[in-house]
C-alpha cells in the first residue's frame, strides 16, 4: 500500500485571501468557501485549495451542478502537506492563515528518508541530518500557533512489512522519535504518529515499532491515511493498537472511505479506485473517547498516482473528484 504524496505547493495565505472567524471569504479564489463551525470542527478550511479553485472554475463556466458537487470537498478542512524545500515558510503560512481565521492548522509531514519504498510517492529527505533540519524548519514555522500534525504516513508500517530495507530501521526509529519530541516541545502542537490502516493483517506486530518511534510521547496516532477502510473497521483497528500503546487516542482519515475499500479487479486497489465516495465530514465530535477526530488527511480529488488514468501523485484530478462527490450524500 502506498500513501500518496500531496505536495502540490503551498498557498501561503498571508494577505487578502484568508477567511475570517465568521467564515466569510475575503477575495481568495472566488469560490466563497467558508469555515465550519469551530465547536464541531476546529480545523482550518483553505479558501485557496484545489477544490475551491475548481468550484470557482465551474461557476465561471456555468457548470453550477458540478460546482455544487465539488463544494462538498471545498468546504471541508483537509491536510496541508508540507513540501521538502521550504518547510519553515510553508508551516508559518498555513498556521498564520489558520490563526487569522481562528482555527487550527492540520499539517501532514511526509519527508522521511527512503519514503514509500520506491513506489508512486518515493523520495523524502536525502539523509537523517537533512530530515532533522527539515523538522526543525517545520517547528520554527509553527511556533506557538495551534497545529495538529500527522507524522509520516506509512513510515512505521513500511518497516514492519519489510518494504523499507532493514538497514534503515534504526535511523528511522530515531528520526521519528526525534520528530515527535521536537514538535511536542511547541506550545500548541498536537502530534499523531501514523499507524497504517485496518487492511493490515498483523496489527500485533505494530505495537513495539510504534513505541520505539515515540508514539507514547505524542498525542496519539493516525489510521487510514489515504486509504479506504470503513470508519467502523478503523475504529476497531485503532482500539486494538491503543490497548497496547498506553491507551493513546487516535484520529481517522475519513476522506474517501464512504463506500469502503475497492474489491474489484485490477492491481493496486488503493490507487484511484473507481466507485469510492467521501466519508464522514471532519469533526472532533466523534462520540468516542478514543477517537479524537475524523479528519481528511488525504485531500479528496488529488491523484494517488499514474494509475487508472490519473496524473502524478498529489496532482488535482477533477474527474475523480467529481466522481467522489457524486457518489456521496
Amino acid at each position: 500500500m502506498s500513501v500518496t504524496v500531496a505536495l502540490a505547493g503551498a498557498a501561503l495565505l498571508l494577505s487578502g485571501c484568508s477567511s475570517d472567524g465568521d467564515g466569510k471569504d475575503e477575495e481568495g479564489s472566488g469560490s466563497g468557501v467558508s469555515q465550519q463551525p469551530k465547536g464541531k470542527d476546529p480545523f482550518w478550511v483553505n479558501p485557496e485549495g484545489n477544490a475551491a479553485k475548481q468550484v470557482a472554475a465551474y461557476d465561471k463556466d456555468g457548470k453550477k451542478d458540478d460546482a455544487k458537487q465539488i463544494r462538498k470537498i471545498a468546504e471541508q478542512p483537509v491536510g496541508e502537506w508540507i513540501g521538502p524545500e521550504k518547510p519553515e515558510e510553508e508551516a508559518r503560512g498555513y498556521t498564520e492563515a489558520a490563526e487569522k481565521a481562528d482555527r487550527d492548522a492540520l499539517l501532514v509531514l511526509y519527508n522521511i528518508p527512503h519514503r514509500d519504498c520506491g513506489q508512486f510517492s518515493k523520495g523524502g529527505a536525502a539523509d537523517g541530518n537533512a530530515y532533522r533540519a527539515w523538522i526543525d524548519g517545520v517547528a520554527k514555522g509553527i511556533g506557538d500557533r495551534h497545529a495538529t500534525v500527522v507524522l509520516e504516513p506509512d513510515a512505521v508500517l513500511h518497516m514492519v512489512d519489510k518494504c523499507t530495507p532493514e538497514q534503515f530501521h534504526e535511523e528511522r526509529y530515531d528520526l521519528l522519535k526525534g520528530a515527535v519530541t521536537k514538535l511536542k516541545s511547541l506550545k500548541n502542537t498536537k502530534v499523531y504518529l501514523d499507524a497504517g490502516n485496518a487492511g493490515w493483517s498483523q496489527p500485533d506486530s505494530l505495537h513495539d515499532p510504534l513505541k520505539r518511534s515515540g508514539v507514547e510521547l505524542g498525542d496519539g496516532f493516525s489510521v487510514n491515511v489515504s486509504n479506504f477502510q470503513t470508519t467502523e473497521a478503523s475504529k476497531a483497528y485503532g482500539k486494538t493498537l491503543s490497548s497496547k500503546v498506553g491507551g493513546k487516542p487516535f484520529i481517522i482519515d475519513t476522506s474517501r472511505n464512504g463506500n469502503g475499500p475497492y474489491t474489484g479487479k485490477g492491481k493496486d486497489p488503493w490507487c484511484n479506485p473507481p466507485g469510492r465516495a467521501l466519508g464522514e465530514a471532519p469533526t472532533t465530535k466523534t462520540g468516542d473517547d478514543l477517537v479524537d477526530a475524523y479528519v481528511w488527511v488525504k485531500r479528496p480529488g488529488e491523484s494517488d498516482g499514474t494509475c487508472r488514468g490519473g496524473p502524478q501523485a498529489g496532482q488535482w484530478y477533477p474527474e475523480y473528484a467529481l466522481a467522489l462527490a457524486k457518489a456521496s450524500k
